[in-house]
């Protein structure tokens, strides 16, 4: 961290050489970024793939551990408006981090990111099997592989036309959540006092308590299920006057996301007819009993589509991160020029590629230990986005042109001394996993990007026309 950054007008000229990468171009408005960003936490996904994997482990108390993870998320995007309006990069959270709190910083807020980039589309696509079985029997593994291929080709595409098409699958995955909270509301087998007393059941029905211990131990799940609230931060250069509409983005999001996932959630909470059945975590089957399978049909196929649409804006956000760490220097210069290649569509074509095939690959590894890495990675992230925030309003970055948070510092302090804490209390394999590949990535900084530190790494501020 005591590494410094070079100021902005002196990035801005030493990448302007001929055969740099060109700038992503401006084309959205707060409208279609804030369906990208609702589309990237795809609360349908998150409801019917991540949600039940709550439910297995926390029963009743499933709605209140998605709260807390809420109330923890506001003061992150609070975090997340004010560095992205200051920094708008495709580069997302490293370039944040890395202009405030130096460029090792930076680099290990790329390494936690890339882990989640590269895992979340994933994970939700593994899920998508269990919504097309009303209509046809598949491998997870192999039609999450598909699920991952379809969204890279349509990552090549126009943004704008990802926009659309996000937009009318999101209108879908809306609609599901709210079926499913109307019949669980309309089925209600038991009263909300329910909601303040941790129980699960067994296959058996056998019944036993959960304590204040067993939702931190599920935090990290409960965090990322409405994670993708920092896309718009990622499409901060493809978005018009970056300075006001990503701050907009974020808080819309995260509010919006956090209400369509958690009203079904307490709805299904009340309404599972035991709680044999909730801790099962099946929706579908739920669904199915409060109305009929012709309904359960429609509601899984909504669900499957709102995952492809999720794997789709994942894509196109994710292959934003490498475009910018391609741009930024941070590979051997063959891989840098393929990662900042555009095609027609001013897509980042490389880049979405290698998103979009490792993604397929990992559909095949084992969906918890996914799930349990990429809660650590947030966790993490979001830890170093609050520290950054620490130093947003140092030096010349006091007086910038940016949205700003309330209650700074107090909120980045709180929130850093409660993520500190949470990790402490997650999984310890995925915590040894995470810290592999940390370490190991510190390393490549140390003999590697360190040396280089005038021509690698240099973390480019693009020039915003509307400052």
């Amino acid at each position: 961290m005591t590494d410094t950054l070079r100021p902005p007008l002196a990035v801005a000229e030493s990448t302007a050489d001929a055969g740099s990468p060109k700038k992503l171009t401006r084309s959205i408005g707060v409208v279609g970024g804030t369906l990208l960003t609702l589309s990237c936490v795809t609360p349908a996904s998150s409801l019917f793939v991540i949600v039940p994997e709550l439910f297995n482990s926390l029963g009743t108390f499933t709605a209140m551990s998605i709260g807390i993870g809420a109330l923890l998320c506001i003061a992150v995007a609070f975090c997340y408006s004010e560095l992205g309006t200051l920094v708008p990069s495709a580069g997302g959270e490293y370039a944040m981090v890395g202009t405030l709190a130096g460029r090792f910083a930076g680099w290990l807020v790329f390494i936690q990111s890339l882990i989640v980039v590269m895992i979340v589309p994933s994970l939700i696509a593994i899920g998508t099997a269990d919504y097309l079985a009303p209509i046809v029997h598949l491998d997870p593994r192999w039609t999450g592989a598909a699920v991952m291929i379809a969204a890279t080709v349509a990552g090549l595409l126009d943004l704008r036309a990802n926009a659309w098409i996000t937009g009318i699958f999101l209108v879908l995955e809306v609609i599901a959540a709210g079926v499913v909270a109307f019949l669980g509301f309309g089925h209600s087998a038991r009263g909300a006092s329910s909601l303040l007393h941790g129980v699960v059941a067994d296959g058996h029905g056998v019944t036993s308590p959960v304590g204040f211990a067993g939702i931190l131990a599920a935090m990290g799940t409960a965090l990322f299920v409405t994670q993708g609230f920092s896309t718009a931060i990622y499409l901060s250069e493809e978005l018009e006057n970056p300075r006001r509409n990503v701050a907009r983005t974020v808080l819309w999001t995260l509010g919006l996301s956090a209400v369509i996932i958690i009203l079904p959630v307490v709805a299904i909470t009340l309404g599972a007819p035991d709680l044999a059945s909730l801790t099962g975590g099946d929706i579908s089957s739920l669904v199915t009993g409060w109305s009929n399978s012709a309904v359960g049909t429609f509601i899984s196929l909504c669900v499957a589509l709102a995952i492809i649409n999720a794997g789709i804006v994942m894509v196109i956000q994710n292959s934003r991160v490498l475009f910018a760490s391609g741009r930024d220097k941070a590979w051997p210069e063959p891989v840098n020029r393929a990662f900042g290649t555009l095609n027609k569509f001013s897509a980042p074509w490389v880049s979405t590629l290698a998103v979009g095939v490792p993604g397929a690959v990992l559909c095949f590894v084992p969906q918890e230990q996914l799930t349990n890495i990429t809660g650590v990675a947030v966790a993490a992230l979001y830890l170093l986005v609050a520290i950054a925030a620490l130093f947003s309003r140092r030096a010349h970055h006091k007086h910038a042109p940016a949205w700003r948070q309330p209650l700074w510092p107090v909120l980045p302090a709180l929130l850093i001394v409660a993520l500190g804490y949470l990790l402490t209390q997650l999984d310890v394999s995925a915590l040894l996993w995470t810290g592999g590949i940390t370490v190991a990535a510190s390393l490549y900084w140390l003999f590697y990007l360190r040396p280089r530190q005038d021509s690698h790494w240099v973390i480019t501020l693009p020039e915003d026309e509307q400052v």
